[in-house]
């Protein structure tokens, strides 16, 4: 199940004590720098509100950065909250192509997970909207994950 990984993340950083202000601080430092990890940490506090309150739309903001950056955790978690409809609507299209992107980038279990999330996906999609979003999936690899 797709949202299985929102709860029980795969993963380094998949169990991590809540920050302290201290510790918060220095990585919202780095995650304001560019620090993919640590871009994809802060969404992981976001979404789960731990040391900060729970809130999707500042998980998605920056999940959306690393994701862009090529972080395939980020681009995996961010699918996630896109097929959950948390912090914004649901969009089945781009679940499905930040997963795929996720998983070309992946090896082993976290694979293996990736590649199940994207058939979960699938299943509530349309033929029409898995071409639409393999299509998108395509662009975004050639682009190099800008504009996606």
């Amino acid at each position: 199940m797709f949202l299985a990984t929102l709860a029980l993340p795969i993963g380094e950083g998949a169990a991590f004590p809540p920050p302290d202000n201290k510790d918060l601080h220095t990585l919202q430092t780095q995650a304001t720098q560019g620090d993919t990890e640590a871009q994809n940490r802060l969404g992981e506090l976001y979404a789960k509100g731990r040391g900060v309150p729970q809130d999707y739309v500042q998980a998605r903001a920056w999940y959306e950065k690393a994701a862009a950056q090529g972080h395939p955790m980020a681009q995996n978690n961010l699918a996630e909250l896109y097929f959950a409809g948390l912090g914004g609507p649901p969009d089945y299209v781009r679940a499905y192509m930040w997963v795929s992107l996720a998983a070309t980038h992946m090896q082993g279990e976290e694979k293996k997970q990736a590649e199940e999330n994207r058939e979960d996906v699938a299943q509530r999609m349309t033929p029409t909207q898995i071409t639409e979003a393999k299509r998108l999936s395509e662009q975004c690899r050639v682009k190099k994950f800008k504009g996606c």
